[in-house]
């Protein structure tokens, strides 16, 4: 029989008789066809409390230095014991973080900055210090920062949040660094558009506001510094943090859905008829704190994660992923309380033994605890502990579109063929008599050993064939599914 593909997942469209589909998760987009999504596996010890910031930082020499926030300290981590030592200016907790905000951190040259509105922005020499202190030359609060060319951009500023402001050229940490006029420091009120939410940095920069995102391009020898000039309208940033910019190319989330901006281009969306109407109904904006985005260093993919509106308070539990190569979005399922990008400094075999006393159960190889490696996707998960993806791979599940047969009624009386190479397989049906009726879902039929068939019997006017792959399966790859014997039976 012809193979009947798992499509493209898309949500907001009917899948009726469709090249799409609406039922899945835990898989990322491939090629040919979906490969699997990886659990978290935790390889710190625990901050204590709810996470709000993650940031790693690296020094001249190829080393990491990880920094990590909660509502009022930051900390370090230490790379032999993988515990967390305090960091915070003079050592005493800062004015707690707002509820709806996270904190904010950039690195320039051998300075980590974080920001977070309630506090003027704190500053960490990586080659010699061993605490935060405040930045100097008298900088706004703010909630964002960005690095442009060599200039530090805040916006969000606690003062003036139609601002942006950025620090003297290639000098964020002197006297003179934040005055207006001096080696090019200065300031951009802008009378339109609402509130300054971000900024994304680069060589350009792009300044994302309410309704208007707007393009910041140096000019060297100017007294202006930069050119700054309108590249959309009626069109702004949803969720501040949604913002991610992976190599040249800016995304972000406005109440418009989800959008791409490419280099020297404008906004395009990505999401149109797509994800976003069944992402806006699921996303609880009570928490915009929790909707957060990156881009995966190792596959050049974008993921959002959020909290649903049934989810646990202070955490996230979805996220979407999106593939540009392949233009292709899927959901996943697993929670946490911030993500990041993260490289895991060395560790001692002491060390390993105090966090792992047995070996037998640890969840990722030996291997892994390697120094100085490339960043990869991490989060701190629902224990406060930094985790990265290397756990095993969480539970999947896909499902064909809705197939019918202009009125007929069809039957599958042998069953299905999952084409995929993952050793367990459980498949079912979801069948109703009319397109009113909620489907109801036959029972699952595992996969036979030898030939590979899922045993099905089916009797209906519309089915969708769903196919389960337990948690912990090693597996690479699944296509789709070959029925025996799927055919029309007759108007009924």
């Amino acid at each position: 029989m012809p193979l009947i593909q798992f499509g493209e997942y898309r949500p907001d469209v009917s899948d009726y008789e469709a090249a799409t589909q609406r039922g899945i998760m835990n898989v990322v987009p491939r090629g040919d066809g979906y490969g699997p999504f990886p659990s978290l596996a935790a390889i710190s010890a625990s901050l204590g409390e709810q996470a709000r910031g993650g940031f790693a930082a690296y020094k001249s020499d190829g080393s990491v230095v990880v920094f990590a926030a909660t509502a009022t300290d930051l900390y370090r981590l230490d790379n032999t014991a993988y515990t967390w030592a305090k960091v915070s200016k003079a050592g005493v907790p800062y004015p707690a973080i707002p509820q709806q905000d996270q904190w904010g951190f950039i690195q320039f040259n051998n300075l980590v900055i974080a920001v977070q509105a309630n506090v003027v922005p704190q500053v960490f020499d990586i080659a010699t210090a061993s605490a935060f202190a405040d930045l100097a030359g008298n900088p706004p609060q703010a909630r964002y920062a960005g690095v442009v060319g060599r200039f530090v951009v805040l916006t969000g500023l606690l003062t003036n949040p139609n601002r942006a402001q950025w620090s003297g050229l290639n000098d964020v940490n002197g006297p003179n660094s934040w005055t207006p006029g001096i080696n090019s420091s200065d300031y951009q009120d802008f009378p339109d558009g609402g509130f300054c939410r971000g900024v994304a940095g680069g060589e350009t920069g792009v300044i994302l506001q309410d309704t208007i995102i707007r393009r910041m391009i140096y000019l060297p020898g100017d007294p202006r510094v930069f050119q700054i000039e309108k590249i959309a309208e009626e069109l702004g940033i949803y969720g501040p943090l949604s913002l991610v910019r992976s190599g040249a190319t800016v995304y972000f989330y406005s109440l418009k859905g989800f959008h791409r901006i490419d280099p020297g281009g404008t906004p395009v969306a990505i999401g149109r008829e797509r994800v976003d109407r069944t992402f806006f109904t699921d996303f609880d904006a009570s928490a915009p704190q929790m909707f957060i985005g990156r881009t995966d260093p190792r596959s050049s993919r974008v993921i959002w994660v959020y909290k649903s509106v049934d989810g646990v308070a202070n955490q996230f539990d979805k996220a979407l992923i999106y593939d540009p190569a392949l233009d292709r979005f899927t959901p996943a399922r697993f929670s946490g309380e911030y993500l990041s990008q993260i490289s895991q400094p060395g560790i001692t075999l002491e060390a390993l033994g105090a966090l792992f006393p047995n070996l037998d159960a640890m969840t990722q190889s030996l291997d892994s605890f390697q120094g100085a490696i490339v960043p990869e996707l991490s989060a701190f998960d629902a224990a406060h502990c930094m985790a990265f993806f290397r756990g095993p791979n969480l539970e999947a599940t896909l499902q064909t579109s809705e197939l019918g047969t202009d009125g007929r009624r069809v039957s599958e009386k042998r069953g299905i063929r999952p084409v995929s190479d993952a050793p367990a397989i459980y498949a079912s049906a979801l069948r109703r008599e009319n397109l009113q009726q909620v489907p109801v879902a036959t029972a699952e039929s595992a996969m036979h050993p030898v030939s590979g068939i899922c045993n099905m019997l089916l009797d209906t006017r519309y089915a969708r064939i769903k196919c389960r792959i337990p948690a912990g399966q090693s597996w690479t790859f699944i296509n789709g599914i070959e029925p025996e014997s799927y055919k029309p039976t007759g108007r009924r």
